[in-house]
């Protein structure tokens, strides 16, 4: 829930914080005084693209940003899952930075997001109800998520969606194993020559490293012999002095001789001869080393380097490495099988799409069902609400067709589903009695539209508790005794667990309000600058006196303002 909110250098609006109590808030001003720059900043929370003139004259940056407290727990959870550190009692601060240079900078909680988080996060939050929102509203491809929303729906769409899923995966692999007979044998050929010519290669892991080992020491042979002797006469046996071995043997009979005299002694000559041992192992293992393998040196490398280059070859067509070359190998094979086997692979996987159809044609009909109930009962409480907002010849209805019937006859069975079922919903309406039922795109005007849209959102507000609902333009071109009525369905929204904001010219309305919040701009140092003040009781009376009255201010416009606003606040 929306709690603060925070402009900076927007328009005219030097800087404003604008607390919004739980409940129904209005805000209310003059022509020009600013009221649009709320909804501006509302739209940059929500990731919007910031319009070039959107800083203020002479600033470097404008900022909208907003505290929002006790979020719902699972968008909590959605965000720290996410890396985004909330406060402990799950409370948020957003907050948007944008650039002279048109650069913006989001961050939460201190954290930079993506436009597409804000968006993902921000939209749980915050909806906006205005000219774009009605033309969504408008787009018959959105009518089936309304319908769907407001049915409660989203474990059996759950389900659907897998069996989709898995239904058009058989229907690829299917597709896949008909490819033309002469496009398969061609690839049945170059598979089985694939494999035939890493098989002939008979690749071993790890052979590549242990015949390059082996190289690098055929190639330095001479160097290895010379080193070898010259470790093997230091260590064990020179013919030209003694070897180390033989000086340590000198040691341990003079350490022998002492031990009588000096008993420690023996410790030092037994460390002396495990050391004799090692230096012997050292020297031999050492000399093996130099051992030559059998056969010609230069035959020998002549036999390696034609082996790497083999194993080079299969590399360069295969993979990076040898592990690579054999699972391709693997691929290959099972390729193979594939499409030597491919009838009968076929005959199995039509048995395993002819079971997906079923589920997925009983899913696809309980939706439909689910649909065409919840479609009734949308319609029966949409005209209800509409008829209250004085629209009581209005007829509403929800339309579910079969998805064949839209686009004619299909003979291709993927086209008679879709990610959400077999359905085609749309939204018709009339206007006036003896009028055909018509696309919700083709009805009068703008006002009809932002009533039927509240009268939409009064029956789908279970499903917006938490959030915070902002309307702007509702009562474009309404009576007051309609206005009245509107504001008594915001107030209804209000109490519903919804946040409710209106920006509105409607005194009936504004009257209905928990909280009124005024907007207003003056003059500060020659430049125009705009700010927002709550209302108290006197300052509500006032503000309701100026929208009934305009230019002139009479008692008798006071007294009907101040009995407007009892009024609204008993309902």
């Amino acid at each position: 829930m929306l709690d603060t909110l925070h402009i900076e250098n927007i328009a005219v609006v030097k800087e404003a914080d604008i607390h919004f109590p739980p409940g129904f808030t209005v805000l209310t001003g003059e022509t020009g005084a600013g009221k649009s720059i709320i909804i501006d900043a509302m739209n940059l929370l929500l990731g919007a693209r910031p319009q070039r003139d959107l800083i203020r004259s002479g600033e470097e940056a404008a900022i909208a940003a907003a505290y929002f407290a006790v979020l719902p727990k699972p968008l909590a959870a959605q965000m720290t899952e996410s890396g985004i550190r909330l406060e402990d009692d799950e409370t948020m601060y957003l907050q948007r930075t944008v650039h002279a240079d048109g650069k913006a900078v989001t961050r939460i909680g201190g954290r930079p997001v993506s436009v597409s988080s804000q968006k993902e996060f921000i939209s749980q939050l915050i909806a906006i109800h205005g000219q774009h929102d009605n033309q969504m509203f408008l787009n018959p491809d959105t009518h089936i998520l309304y319908l769907d929303d407001y049915a409660g729906l989203y474990d059996a769409l759950q389900i659907y969606g897998r069996q989709y899923h898995q239904y058009l995966e058989i229907k690829n692999k299917i597709r896949s194993l008909q490819k033309g007979e002469q496009e398969k044998a061609r690839m049945v050929e170059l598979l089985k020559y694939q494999i035939s010519d890493i098989d002939a290669g008979k690749l071993k892991v790890r052979e590549e490293e242990q015949l390059i080992a082996k190289r690098n020491k055929l190639q330095n042979a001479e160097k290895i012999s010379k080193q070898v002797k010259t470790v093997y006469h230091a260590l064990f046996r020179n013919e030209k002095g003694y070897s180390a071995a033989e000086l340590i043997d000198r040691a341990v009979t003079a350490l022998d001789q002492m031990t009588e005299i000096i008993p420690e002694a023996a410790a030092y000559s037994e460390k002396l001869n495990e050391f004799r041992y090692e230096m012997e192992d050292i020297a031999e293992t050492v000399r093996g080393y130099a051992e030559e393998e059998d056969g010609d040196p230069t035959l020998l490398l002549d036999k390696i380097e034609t082996r790497l280059d083999t194993i080079s070859k299969l590399k360069k067509k295969y993979g990076a490495t040898v592990e690579e070359v054999l699972a391709y190998r693997e691929k290959a094979v099972h390729d193979l099988e594939d499409m030597t086997l491919s009838d009968e692979k076929i005959a199995e996987l039509n048995a395993q799409l002819k079971e997906t159809q079923t589920a997925l044609a009983a899913s696809a009909k309980a939706l439909t069902a689910a649909r065409i109930q919840a479609g009734k009962q949308l319609s029966e409480r949409i005209m209800q609400e509409l008829a209250f907002l004085d629209m009581e010849k209005v007829r509403f209805a929800v339309s579910v067709r079969p998805l064949s019937s839209v686009s004619g006859e299909m003979t291709d069975e993927d086209r008679r589903y879709n990610a959400y079922g077999c359905d085609q919903v749309e939204f018709l309406i009339s206007t006036n009695p003896g009028e055909p039922m018509k696309s919700l795109d083709r009805i009068a005007s703008g006002g009809e539209l932002s009533r039927i849209m509240l009268a939409a959102k009064c029956v789908t507000a279970g499903t917006e508790q938490g959030r915070t609902m902002i309307f702007d333009e509702v009562d474009t071109g309404v009576s007051g005794k309609t206005s009245q009525k509107i504001g008594m369905k915001l107030k209804q929204l209000s109490k519903s667990g919804c946040q409710v904001i209106c920006v509105t010219h409607s005194a009936q309305i504004a009257a209905l309000a928990d909280a009124h919040l005024f907007i207003s701009k003056h003059e500060v140092d020659g430049r125009v600058e705009t700010s927002v003040k709550g209302l108290d009781r006197d300052g509500r009376i006032a503000e309701l006196s100026r929208i009934i009255g305009g230019i002139e201010m009479t008692e008798a416009i006071r007294k009907t303002a101040e009995e407007l606003l009892d009024n609204g606040q008993n309902l």
